[in-house]
């Protein structure tokens, strides 16, 4: 199967992000997108899409389909689409919570996938997971070439995914309160805050080319820093006194728990208004 085209229902912030990096990434790729406010739609016109507040126009013309909706708007969107457009089609959902049995049921003939990117599609360097229960080859090749243009791709099962949302989508708020903290410790020890925030940066991209490019454990960066008596102990038994590992632990522990459970009431939603 080839690619001609992507349509990309809800062109809101992370759809927009996902329309520029395709147009930029894939040569002569149509793009189709549709979208709820003027706003919406001129963003991705902007962007180099062909837009529409008619969602069905989008899935009619797009060879793969990515699912950019609010959950809860996901029904109405769905009602607006012949049945028959879905055949065959290629659909990637975006959406929190929404499980691939209950797309399978709703979406029906459609060759169904979850994907979950973070906010850094805004800069082209997300880590998005994907799942499905489709095992086609080419159609998987074809998902991850698209979603390969903004950033890495891992395969998961399902299971992982409200995990993922808490590590990876979450984790960008989690890392800037990391950051905020550490300008701030500069800066109450005398040092200015511009310095302070682009140094801190600096160092968290450094720190991360070089456990990638050592492929070291964290744990060994640490003790090659550590010096008997130095600064970085000191700091360190700080870290251990305030027990900051173990509350980032239980912060990515809570946050999946709310993840699956939102993800269980949005899912009950969709199928309760399904059998009504």
């Amino acid at each position: 199967m080839s690619m001609r085209s992507v349509g990309v229902l809800g062109a809101g912030r992370i759809g927009s992000a996902i329309i520029r990096a395709l147009k930029s990434c894939i040569p002569n790729l149509e793009i189709y997108a549709s979208g709820r406010s003027e706003e919406t739609l001129s963003r991705a016109l902007r962007f180099g899409a062909k837009v529409s507040k008619d969602n069905a126009y989008v899935v009619r013309n797009s060879d793969l389909v990515i699912v950019s909706v609010k959950p809860h708007h996901f029904l109405d969107v769905y009602n607006q689409i012949p049945l028959d457009f879905w055949l065959g089609k290629l659909v990637v959902s975006v959406m929190a919570g929404v499980r691939l049995e209950t797309l399978s049921r709703v979406l029906h003939g459609a060759k169904v996938f979850r994907a979950m990117p973070n906010i850094n599609t805004l800069v082209g360097k997300s880590a998005t997971a994907i799942a499905t229960n489709n095992n086609d080859s080419e159609d998987r090749s074809l998902v991850e070439r698209v979603f390969q243009c903004f950033g890495s791709v891992y395969w998961v099962p399902e299971e992982y995914l409200d995990i993922w949302t808490s590590l990876v989508g979450s984790g960008p708020a989690f890392m800037t309160e990391i950051i905020d903290g550490l300008v701030l410790g500069a800066v109450s020890s005398g040092m200015t805050r511009d310095i302070a925030y682009k140094a801190t940066l600096d160092m968290i991209e450094g720190t991360v080319k070089l456990l990638r490019e050592l492929g070291t454990h964290p744990i060994e960066i640490r003790d090659e820093v550590t010096t008997p008596s130095g600064t970085t102990i000191q700091g360190l038994k700080i870290l251990e006194s305030k027990g900051i590992k173990a509350g980032l632990i239980e912060v990515v522990e809570t946050s999946f728990r709310r993840s699956r459970e939102i993800g269980v009431e949005i899912d009950n939603s969709i199928r309760a208004k399904l059998n009504r």
